[in-house]
């Protein structure tokens, strides 16, 4: 393919260019090696999250939070990670390139359930105790609204659009949908009975409740808000999470110390996979190649290898791991080659690794940029100047159709004649 725009002063991407490639592209993987994806156990029994480096299986880090915590979700970039703890009515935001509590939000009473929006800007919380969402302005990480709901809100998930936050009511039996531009309640499904957790398919078409009364995973149509299935499943369903490619939902059995794999194809059950005591949160990494399955009454983590559904780890973690949520990050240090010239911060990608879309948020304020994505061998697979919708990019947020791109590595730069920016990406079908 031909190159252009600014991979047109490499002079046909010639010997020192093309050398130039490579040593980034050693270092890329070098970084994504070392920092890759890393998981954080919220251990509500000690009030600490302990994290994980998922190449490794190993634990790199512990990290004290507020009083027994709960659920946590990782931002789509994985620069933050915000934890809820039920103990003391609060979230902490922790900062990946650091593993330290930067903030400490007061929220309502008895938070229960946390999920960041895809583009980063706000996180929901349920408030058990006072029925209530709050939500956080994630710029400021403070609380710019309250939602009132039905009683016992529980579980929370947003959309992959970000429109729509969807929220179980434990003893409701329901699920809320709720619009994100005016907090307004579009519905109420009747559920199963204790619904617990929620899981979104990819898509964003599908909604998957497990309701830990009925030992039943409820199958939703998002677009029509009707059940369209209900499957049976082992004691005490609690924490479910979608393979990165829609294919499998995993369902972890707390009563019966398993997890059991759904295929969302046939909603046909496998059979359980025996874990850890009580197991509670499960989360796949973004790749794909493990879930991680937090086991509450024998305080470890199990890593499942979903190719063969066997445990390939157990790793010792805090006392009581819930960690209910995405509690697996695509990449928790910054990517990408740096610029000295660029603050460190100022673009972040989401998500990443990505499918259908890419989104780039500039908070650099520097305008007139040029926007070039290579693949491994060089060539130039996309170019976007910022005379045409790049200029969007100038004010928050550009997002880039991908779909046409094959599964794997990318390059991307963004520059003007001064700063450039520098990085990478995974593409996964």
């Amino acid at each position: 393919m031909k190159k252009t725009g600014f991979y047109s002063v490499c002079s046909g991407f010639q010997s020192v260019c093309l050398r130039l490639f490579f040593v980034a592209l050693f270092l890329m993987l070098v970084n994504m090696n070392a920092f890759g994806q890393t998981a954080y156990i919220a251990n509500i029994g000690d009030s600490s999250v302990t994290v994980i480096n998922v190449s490794t299986n190993t634990v790199i880090d512990t990290i004290r939070v507020g009083t027994s915590p709960r659920s946590v979700s990782v931002s789509y970039d994985g620069t933050r990670v915000y934890v809820a703890n039920i103990g003391s009515n609060t979230v902490d935001v922790i900062n990946t390139a650091t593993n330290s509590v930067t903030a400490t939000i007061p929220v309502g009473v008895s938070p229960i359930g946390i999920c960041v929006t895809p583009d980063g800007s706000k996180v929901y919380i349920t408030n058990y105790d006072d029925s209530s969402l709050s939500v956080i302005n994630t710029a400021t990480n403070t609380v710019s609204a309250i939602i009132p709901v039905s009683n016992s809100p529980t579980g929370v998930a947003v959309s992959p659009d970000g429109n729509l936050v969807y929220v179980t009511h434990l003893n409701g039996n329901s699920l809320s949908v709720i619009n994100t531009s005016n907090n307004i309640i579009t519905a109420n499904i009747p559920v199963g009975h204790g619904p617990e957790c929620i899981a979104v398919s990819p898509d964003g078409t599908k909604i998957y409740v497990s309701n830990s009364v009925d030992y039943s995973v409820n199958v939703i149509n998002a677009i029509t808000n009707m059940v369209t299935d209900t499957i049976l499943v082992g004691s005490y369903p609690q924490g479910i999470a979608i393979s990165p490619d829609g294919t499998k939902l995993y369902v972890a059995i707390g009563g019966d110390n398993s997890v059991q794999v759904i295929n969302l194809a046939t909603n046909v059950v496998s059979n359980p996979i025996a874990v850890g005591i009580n197991p509670q949160g499960i989360s796949v990494s973004p790749d794909g190649s493990k879930i991680y399955v937090a086991n509450s009454d024998n305080n470890t983590v199990s890593v499942l290898d979903p190719l063969t559904n066997t445990i390939s780890a157990t790793i010792t973690v805090g006392w009581g791991p819930i960690s209910f949520g995405n509690f697996i990050s695509s990449y928790s240090q910054p990517s990408g080659i740096p610029s000295p010239s660029f603050e460190s911060d100022a673009i972040t990608l989401y998500p990443n690794p990505a499918n259908t879309i890419l989104n780039i948020r500039n908070q650099s304020g520097i305008r007139n940029y040029e926007l070039g994505i290579i693949d491994v061998m060089g060539n130039e697979v996309y170019h976007q100047s910022s005379n045409s919708q790049l200029s969007i990019l100038n004010s928050q947020l550009l997002s880039i159709d991908i779909s046409n791109l094959s599964k794997g590595v990318y390059f991307y730069q963004l520059r003007s004649d001064k700063h450039s920016q520098n990085g990478k990406f995974v593409v996964e079908k």
